[in-house]
């Protein structure tokens, strides 16, 4: 009985010993250890959210500045803003009636007004990516390569558009972008009207905003990329820390 008293304890022993085991390597999983066994020290919660907070400022001010040079829009194709699917049988009207000029400067001017919106983008995104919960910051460190971005997008799209719409707006009006549609819109919607078609009301505000914001993102999720998997876009020391520890586990 005594013997069977000292076998019983080894195993209690035992288990004890492998739970905590198991403890210490969710804490340094959770915590965001460097792994390998070395003595970098481990993450701080606050570490983490601070890391990310500053991956998505840098790639929101980088994506920004590519998306308000000249032809930021315009000449990538990733982003290009091309004409409404809604208002292509406007365009086929247009071209057929001689006016590929006025078409082509509509679809500029899609471009550019992104172009312009940009340019008061960075701020309004970077008030977006205040609010961060630990439980939100370790599934970013820990999620896909675009993890932060996607965050972002969920949390602040409505927000966003709210303060980004009106920036569109005047964009709009600085390309002249109006200026181009309404004549070839509403020669359409003459003749629609008189042939029994539906007549065409794009909002160009409601559209530029809604691909411009897609097309900012896109570029932020891109800057994300560079960020977690090369060292050299890792350019503060608190970046190196809290995304070289992913890259080493």
């Amino acid at each position: 009985m005594k013997r069977l008293g000292i076998f019983a304890a080894i195993i209690g022993a035992g288990l004890m010993f492998t739970q905590c085991d198991v403890l210490e390597d969710v804490a340094g999983t959770v915590g965001g250890s460097s792994g390998g066994g070395d003595n970098t020290p481990k993450l701080t919660n606050d570490e983490v959210i601070a890391g990310l907070k500053e991956a998505l400022q840098i790639g929101i001010e980088k994506g920004a500045n590519l998306a308000s040079a000249q032809d930021g829009f315009f000449k990538n194709p990733a982003i290009f803003i091309p004409w409404p699917e809604e208002a292509v049988k406007v365009k086929e009207w247009a071209i057929d009636k001689g006016m590929q000029g006025k078409v082509d400067e509509i679809e500029l001017n899609f471009n550019r007004a992104a172009e312009e919106a940009s340019k008061k983008a960075a701020p309004i995104f970077k008030s977006a990516i205040t609010n961060m919960s630990i439980g939100d910051g370790f599934a970013i460190l820990n999620g896909d390569d675009t993890a932060a971005t996607h965050y972002l997008r969920k949390t602040t799209w409505n927000p966003l558009k709210t303060e980004f719409k009106p920036v569109v707006h005047d964009a709009v009006e600085t390309v002249k972008l109006t200026q181009y549609w309404e004549p070839v819109a509403t020669g359409y919607n003459k003749v629609a009207k008189f042939t029994g078609k539906p007549e065409v009301n794009t909002d160009l505000d409601e559209y530029v905003t809604n691909k411009g914001m897609n097309g900012l993102f896109f570029l932020v999720s891109e800057q994300e990329r560079k960020i977690r998997k090369d060292p050299v876009a890792q350019v503060t020391d608190l970046l190196k820390k809290v995304f070289g520890s992913v890259m080493k586990n």
